[in-house]
């Protein structure tokens, strides 16, 4: 982990702010402060909420966390990652909360031609995509079904025409 930005700038990695940088590096969740710091505590009683806020935003400006809003599925808090993966895509499920995380070349090739396109150097690029799951998608289709069958039929609304058959 390049930690040299934070000695640049003076900033100790002590054994506190470690911790929490391993956490979200390892943990292969999207952690809010509050989970880190409930998971961070386990492993020092001693750690607060104070420690756990400054700590991540050194880490944010010595470019070692990004900071995500996973399209803001959990309100209006933040989730963590480290800088490590590389460029993706978070693809959120709007209903369960479920974060994906998609790598590969159609990333890169949309940046290639955001950049000819825009004659723009990207520095930072960040791709949520907001849908359902496969799960929710079949949540979704039974309850609209249902809602539909249990819909009260007005009175005055037309009738379904029924055909006599000729036996």
């Amino acid at each position: 982990m390049p930690t040299e930005a934070l000695r640049a700038k003076g900033v100790r990695l002590t054994r506190q702010r470690q911790i929490l940088l391993d956490l979200i590096d390892k943990t292969g969740q999207h952690l809010d402060a509050e989970r880190l710091y409930v998971l961070a505590k386990e492993l020092d009683p001693k750690l607060n909420r104070v420690t756990v806020y400054r700590t991540l935003k050194l880490l944010k400006q010595g470019g070692l966390v990004d900071e995500l809003d996973l399209m803001h599925y959990g309100g209006d808090q933040h989730y963590y990652e480290t800088r490590r993966k590389g460029e993706h895509a978070h693809v959120i499920c709007l209903r369960c909360g479920k974060v994906e995380e998609f790598f590969g070349e159609p990333l890169h090739k949309l940046r290639r031609q955001v950049e000819d396109h825009f004659g723009f150097q990207i520095v930072l690029a960040r791709t949520e995509i907001g849908g359902y799951c496969s799960h929710c998608q079949a949540l979704r289709k039974t309850e609209l079904e249902q809602a539909a069958a249990e819909a009260p039929v007005p009175k005055d609304a037309p009738r379904p025409k029924v055909r006599k058959s000729a036996e």
